[in-house]
């Protein structure tokens, strides 16, 4: 994620979870929205796979092709192809 803008975001924490923060920020030289944004990431990279949002993805569009997950690179290259020539 890094390279991209970040959003300002307000959140309100528990006054033990600031001092961790605190602590934390102190022995690791980091902010603590450095912390909070590595341990959100953490979290995210662990998300099941079944709560990925791009699984909502899958299904949107029909092909009519029944091994596209198998073929997709020759499909791709076919459709360049006719693509280049018109």
């Amino acid at each position: 994620m890094k390279g991209l803008k970040k959003k300002p975001i307000q959140i309100y924490i528990e006054s033990q979870q600031d001092d961790v923060l605190e602590m934390l920020s102190k022995k690791r030289g980091l902010s603590k929205a450095g912390i909070i944004r590595q341990s959100l990431e953490k979290f995210l990279k662990e998300l099941p796979v079944e709560e990925d949002p791009a699984l909502g993805l899958v299904g949107l569009g029909r092909s009519g092709k029944r091994n596209l997950s198998d073929q997709h690179d020759q499909y791709l290259a076919q459709y360049a192809a006719r693509k280049k020539k018109g």
